[in-house]
């Protein structure tokens, strides 16, 4: 006995000594680089990495980071950090004004859609995607990033013609959200310079400030040892290497650089409460900060890597749990959220509960976030949560591993862009994917449990709460926040109950059906199925993904079956049915029971068409068909889900009619409805207490009696024979009546020809314009094809003119498109936002800019930018799955021919000036709609 007790206790040594040393080893030993990218510095400083990815190809992510934003800008340059990104787009040694614009246009880069840019607090980061299909395009890439980086030249003229532009930015930013922000920001960020260094800058000093301002910021901080240039794509490691040398190798140190400074935010013992309204404000919305008392650190051990899974397993469940509570029958607030992250301050993070309530709930959704936290900190989690917890977060990492070689560049360059930012850890899913597995199941819900005493304390603490201010609604007063504060650890508080959760969604496989014809297309490369009870199942098999499948339905008929009664009756009461869950499972537990596992699946009834919906990864295949055919036979009705549905509607929406741009939205709404019987608008409070669920229950189950009338459409890595096995089994086994239905057309058509809008709204000096050409006609492809690129050129053309010539509007669009459903009907739109007191000027330099297209046609410039572009997206859509599905459900749903989708090329190429100048004369000469927001007159 005494050798087995020796030979325990030495074994027992043994492996604690093992631990200790794995875990002192984990203390020091450095979180790996991945080897997919190499990242190297110049001689001047500069940083760079690169990573060849084939997907897209022929296709490079280009991004010049800048470690310098509005934090370092001296009391005469607010504001000139973003102004200085501005002004790279206006001007440099190899591309004067516009010249920029206008040759990515000609390669199909998209101004605002792809290029582009921004700048934050502690960073600018410019954007440039190009392809790659030619050298020239290629080294033009790399030294329009060359020019951002070293070569502004900053012209007087052109710095004056952007402060227009900038200022119209500053006026999109201003409202109710901006003041309520200007007034509490120096609570969160006490003490710190954060506080006065919002990246937009103050007005008087984007008007005003001297030339040199501006060039002393890029003189003191464009500099290569503040830069990283990113270059990921279809193009090799060696050639990117070479042209990141070639073009920034030669940029000149700076000598006695100015300090780059980083700036912290103090610590406080007290609680700051900022509690502010303003009668513009759209929601109500409480916050609880609590700053961490040390400043931000880079990530960069094992052991510290470990503790941010702790973390994340920590989020996991009191989201969960406050997931339960707004899906509960009163719900404490429309939505909330609890996580451990950076506040403005990049050096000051903070443990944040965030909820968005009624305008007379901000106190009980405080009450609530405070009372959460506390539960966990007296109680803690329980086992079952936690296990769903390192399922869902498992699971979410597999699939991102299982498409580590599917993933486009767009999506990898961003965590080397907060590598070289904030040292974030940058190791590859392959490696966090097998330390999560390996971790996981070693980390102790004691050690997750005692994570909220590092989060929750008296001191650094912050609260904030915005609002609604107007007559009727008594404003949270402090001392209401400090009683609450001061009552919560005397409160009496149960602990979380976690109820058992079911294993499967069905007990009993239903009676299989079969399959009746099947009909190959080796052209699309798709496969129809017939199936026993008349459904059509339409799937493709891709390899865009490893882990994806996605699927989308339709039958005809929708809501306009319904008779206007009932129609109106269960308008409002329809988007509740799906939160009943299915076959007797709640919305929280099928929640629960779905915990690590990718699948999504989700009905809907349209207005002319009902519709199942979803994805899943194919692991999960077989849940994904399960949820479709409960959908159909076996969709919970629940009271107590619809009230919650309904609370939760009435609270979202008791106050953003308040927004003048919802206003305006709602009223021009309205009028372009005039006379429409089906036109509802934005619902009342009466409205939302008057739906009828009971009715849009008895509806639903009437669309989705018939399985026989639907089309199924399925994209992704399918398993072809358990696919159709499944397709027997939960598709063809729905009911079926054989009758086949349609959608009723509606005798009502919109508004047309020539009319004036003007609504007015809102305090400050904003306005926004909407023209509106539409009517009906008969549909065709070939016009459907000239009104999308015309609404493209006019985009291009009022770009040029509103932005650039008239400095009058930040951003301006315009679309064109004619539908098929449920008649023909075009529709082309141009739309900004400007100043009152150029609405006229602008809107008149709008319409001349479609009048001369109607005059002369497009230029053979503008109409080669648009086919380059629509070429480029087309070949790029063909490798995504959702292109795929949308094309072939719109194929059959609106009677499409798809055979020619891989002559995309030829199509968009025969596209002639002469037919988009015929569109544009048969379609935009017959008076336009003309909707103004303006503010309110002063009294």
């Amino acid at each position: 006995m005494k050798k087995i007790a020796f030979f325990s206790l030495f074994l027992l040594l043994s492996i604690s000594n093992r631990i200790l040393s794995q875990e002192a080893s984990n203390v020091t030993q450095k979180i790996p680089i991945s080897k997919d990218v190499i990242i190297g510095k110049l001689s001047n400083g500069l940083t760079y990495y690169i990573r060849n990815n084939s997907k897209p190809e022929d296709k490079l992510e280009l991004r010049l980071v800048l470690k310098a934003g509005s934090i370092l800008e001296d009391e005469d340059q607010l504001g000139l950090a973003h102004f200085m990104e501005h002004m790279n787009f206006n001007g440099t040694k190899n591309f004067k004004r516009n010249d920029l614009i206008h040759y990515l246009q000609s390669i199909g880069v998209s101004f605002g859609a792809d290029l582009n840019a921004y700048t934050s607090f502690d960073e600018t980061v410019y954007m440039l995607p190009i392809p790659i299909d030619d050298k020239d395009k290629l080294d033009k890439g790399f030294q329009i990033l060359e020019d951002w980086a070293h070569n502004a030249t900053l012209d007087e003229e052109e710095i004056d013609k952007e402060r227009g532009v900038v200022l119209e930015e500053y006026r999109l930013g201003r409202g109710a959200d901006e003041r309520m922000l200007q007034n509490y920001l120096p609570k969160v960020l006490y003490g710190s310079k954060y506080a006065s260094r919002l990246p937009i800058g103050k007005k008087e000093i984007l008007e005003n400030f001297d030339y040199e301002a501006i060039r002393r910021f890029h003189r003191d901080w464009y500099r290569p040892d503040l830069m990283a240039v990113i270059a990921v794509g279809d193009v090799d490691a060696d050639t990117l290497e070479a042209q990141i040398k070639s073009h920034f190798g030669t940029i000149p140190a700076v000598k006695n650089p100015r300090k780059r400074e980083t700036f912290y935010v103090p610590n406080h013992e007290e609680t700051f409460i900022a509690i502010e309204s303003d009668k513009e404000a759209s929601f109500s919305r409480v916050q609880v900060l609590f700053k961490d008392s040390t400043d931000v650190k880079p990530i960069k051990t094992l052991e510290q890597y470990r503790e941010t899974i702790v973390k994340s397993l920590f989020t996991q469940m009191i989201n969960n749990r406050l997931n339960e509570l707004r899906n509960s029958e009163n719900p404490p607030f429309v939505y909330g959220i609890s996580y451990h992250g950076n506040t403005w301050a990049k050096t000051k993070a903070a443990y944040q509960s965030v909820a968005i309530s009624s305008e007379t709930g901000q106190l009980e959704a405080l009450k609530t976030l405070l009372i959460e936290n506390e539960r966990v900190r007296r109680y803690g989690f329980f086992e079952g949560e936690f296990n769903r917890a390192k399922q869902h977060i498992l699971a979410r990492l597999e699939k991102a591993y299982k498409d580590k070689d599917k993933t486009l560049s767009q999506n990898i360059i961003g965590e080397y862009i907060r590598h070289f930012l904030s040292s974030e850890p940058i190791p590859g899913i392959a490696w966090e994917y097998n330390f999560h597995k390996q971790e996981l199941p070693n980390i102790e819900l004691e050690e997750v449990n005692d994570i909220i005493n590092t989060y929750l304390k008296s001191n650094n603490r912050v609260i904030v709460i915005t609002g609604p201010e107007k007559e009727g609604i008594n404003k949270v007063t402090e001392q209401e926040v400090q009683y609450l504060l001061n009552t919560l650890g005397s409160m009496e508080i149960e602990p979380y109950q976690d109820e058992e959760v079911a294993q499967s969604l069905m007990e009993n496989d239903p009676e299989k059906g079969s399959v009746i014809n099947e009909v190959k297309d080796s052209t699309l490369d798709i496969t129809t199925l017939t199936l026993s009870n008349g459904m059509k199942v339409t799937y493709k098999i891709t390899d865009f993904k490893n882990d994806e499948i996605l699927f989308d339905s339709f039958s005809y008929g929708g809501t306009s079956l319904y008779s206007l009664e009932d129609y109106r009756a269960t308008a409002y009461a329809n988007g509740a049915l799906s939160q009943a869950g299915v076959n007797n499972f709640d919305y929280i537990e099928l929640g629960k029971m779905l915990s690590g596992k990718i699948v999504s699946v989700r009905p809907d009834i349209g207005t002319y068409s009902e519709s199942i919906s979803g994805s899943a990864s194919p692991k999960y295949m077989e849940e994904m068909f399960q949820l479709i055919h409960l959908y159909f036979t076996a969709l919970n009705k629940d009271d107590k889900a619809f009230a919650s549905f309904i609370n939760k509607q009435k609270a979202l929406i008791g106050n953003l009619l308040a927004n003048p741009q919802y206003y305006f939205q709602n009223e021009f709404s309205k009028f372009l409805n005039e006379g429409n019987p089906r036109y509802l608008g934005f619902p009342t409070q009466e409205d939302l207490s008057n739906a009828d669920y009971d009715l849009a229950y008895k509806l639903y189950n009437e669309r989705f009696k018939n399985a026989g009338d639907f089309n199924f459409y399925f994209v992704g890595n399918i398993e072809e024979e358990k696919f159709k096995d499944f397709c027997k089994t939960y598709l063809a086994s729905l009911p079926s009546d054989g009758k086949k239905e349609n959608f009723i057309v509606p005798e009502h058509r919109p508004l047309t020809g020539r009319h004036t809008k003007i609504i007015e709204k809102g305090e400050d000096p904003k306005s926004s314009v909407s023209i509106i050409y539409q009517g009906e006609t008969e549909y065709d492809e070939e016009e459907a094809h000239a009104m999308k690129s015309l609404g493209e050129i006019v985009t291009i053309k009022l770009l040029e003119e509103l932005r650039e010539a008239e400095s009058g509007v930040y951003g301006v669009g315009a679309s064109g498109n004619i539908t098929k459903i449920p008649y023909g009907w075009y529709t082309f739109r141009i739309g900004f936002p400007c100043g009152p007191e150029n609405v006229d000027k602008l809107v008149e330099a709008s319409i001349k800019e479609v009048e001369k297209i109607i005059d002369n046609g497009p230029t053979p410039e503008d109409l080669a930018k648009v086919k380059e572009n629509q070429i480029l997206k087309t070949k790029q859509n063909l490798e995504q799955n959702k292109y795929w599905l949308n094309r072939l459900k719109n194929s059959d749903y609106s009677d499409k021919d798809l055979s020619e989708i891989f002559d995309y090329k030829d199509k968009i190429n025969a596209l002639t000036a002469e037919k988009v100048q015929e569109v544009a004369k048969k379609y935009l000469t017959k008076g336009y709609i003309l909707g103004i927001h303006n503010p309110e007159d002063e009294e």
